[in-house]
């Protein structure tokens, strides 16, 4: 290869891109009564499709499932429809509405598939409820609150026969297309370490949780259903519809939000599986105690995670990933010159794949147009192609996932979809990872002298398939969590 500087940018053409989506995606027509097997959807037909949450991210989720208009939305389920979810109910205006996903799905017996973007809390059991009634389910990132939950899901959607997709768009991204090629042509050689950063959050964290006050409740939020699976409380103002990210009740952190999308970049491209261990450090706060540590109940305002893989067929060597939040980002590596950013735009987020040879730098995440771009040692560059933003919404992530769903479980379509709970699970538990990592990071027990003392700050070791830390028992609670009655995964 030819030493460039970055190659001119090629676009690519919208009309040719609709035609080859739409070629990839064409199906024959064939009977259901010849095709058959359950939960089978003759392409001929319209799925029904309902809505788990239909305001903030659910607006596009449901839009983008419907297909301009090709399936019917039958249902729209909210704890608010006086906010974000008035649009949806704009957009479907024939769907029915419930408060109650549990009701929904009880009653409403024609639905054949869930999109489920409420907050993070809510998922595992909304996703849970679907498929154990034989309903196909997209879930936002991450696709739940905690590693057994995660488990669990990804067991059931085998076990039911559910075409499952996880709303990490960034996975349809054709550009992921590149930075696998680069790995499977070994440009860089043996990766043995892999940075992750982001800006996040951009929302409240790292501060007490604000203090019940049930006359500020917005009087069309059933605020019960919101809380859902977690501890019965008066109405907290300023969590929804946004700010429960970061608090564990409810949120997972920048983790389990632009985590989902960042991390996954190295762990589909590397193959990687379950990590080995996780450690942790954390920025502090100052408590009414004057204790430099964060407040137990919620995220820290940044956090550093440290995490091992073993090598795959992907991976020839151990690696070693690091993520940061809250600003913090890596070192500007010196084979990247001065003035390029690293990741994405101004350095915020983005993702390095180190290896002998040379560095990837990325951050195909969400619906960034951004491109990978490739460093070797030799001063070799070669830089993706950019892509227009007006290419089908969200690289036709949940359109994929329609058509899975009506092709049946199992279907090329089917084993097509890049973010299946057969990937997307193990994929969370690894993102997850670094929460457990973080919430052990506040545990503390008195100690000989009768004063408390933290004694979780240290390397945990994790065994993967059996979900348990082998070297701190008490870390262990983290796995999983409590649940109200009748909200139980």
């Amino acid at each position: 290869m030819k030493k460039s500087d970055k190659n001119k940018s090629t676009k690519i053409n919208r009309r040719d891109f609709v035609k080859k989506t739409a070629l990839a995606s064409s199906v024959f027509i064939i009977p259901r009564h010849v095709l058959g097997g359950p939960g089978y959807i003759a392409p001929s037909d319209r799925l029904n499709i309902a809505a788990i949450g239909a305001g903030g991210k659910g607006i596009s989720d449901i839009k983008n499932a419907s297909v301009m208009g090709r399936e019917r939305v039958a249902a729209l389920c909210d704890v608010d429809f006086t906010g974000t979810a008035a649009k949806s109910v704009e957009n479907f205006p024939k769907a029915k509405l419930y408060d109650d996903f549990r009701v929904m799905l009880d009653k409403k017996k024609n639905i054949d598939a869930v999109t489920i973007s409420t907050p993070d809390h809510v998922h595992g059991p909304a996703a849970k409820w679907a498929m154990e009634r034989g309903i196909h389910v997209y879930v936002q990132k991450p696709m739940t609150h905690n590693i057994k939950e995660a488990r669990t899901l990804t067991q059931m959607a085998r076990t039911n026969k559910i075409v499952s997709q996880m709303g990490n768009q960034g996975g349809s991204n054709p550009l992921l297309g590149m930075v696998q090629r680069w790995i499977d042509e070994d440009k860089i050689g043996a990766v043995s370490k892999v940075q992750v950063w982001t800006n996040r959050p951009v929302w409240p964290q790292g501060i007490e949780m604000p203090k019940p006050d049930a006359s500020l409740k917005p009087a069309g939020l059933n605020w019960d259903l919101w809380l859902g699976p977690a501890t019965e409380r008066e109405f907290v103002p300023n969590l929804h519809p946004f700010n429960w990210r970061g608090w564990w009740d409810f949120g997972t952190g920048a983790l389990g939000d632009v985590g989902c999308h960042l991390i996954d970049i190295p762990f589909r491209t590397l193959n990687l599986k379950y990590p080995t261990d996780a450690e942790c450090s954390v920025a502090s706060v100052f408590s009414k105690m004057w204790t430099p540590d964060y407040y137990p109940e919620g995220c820290p305002p940044s956090s550093f995670i440290t995490l091992h893989f073993d090598a795959t067929d992907k991976s020839k060597s151990p690696i070693e990933m690091t993520w940061s939040d809250g600003g913090i980002r890596p070192s500007h590596p010196d084979i990247i010159p001065a003035n390029d950013d690293i990741g994405g735009k101004n350095s915020a987020n983005g993702v390095l794949i180190i290896g002998e040879k040379g560095i990837i730098s990325t951050n195909i995440n969400d619906s960034s147009p951004l491109m990978p771009k490739l460093y070797l040692n030799d001063g070799t560059t070669e830089f993706g192609p950019e892509v227009e933003e007006d290419l089908e919404p969200e690289y036709g992530h949940q359109r994929k996932w329609v058509d899975a769903c009506k092709a049946g479980f199992g279907s090329p379509e089917h084993l097509a979809l890049t973010s299946s709970f057969d990937y997307a699970g193990p994929m969370t538990e690894t993102v997850l990872m670094g929460n457990l990592a973080i919430r052990s990071y506040m545990l503390q027990k008195e100690n000989a002298e009768g004063a408390m003392e933290f004694f979780a700050r240290k390397k945990l070791l994790w065994d993967g398939e059996n979900m348990r830390i082998t070297n701190m028992e008490e870390a262990n609670q983290f796995v999983g969590r409590t649940y109200r009655k009748g909200w139980e995964v």
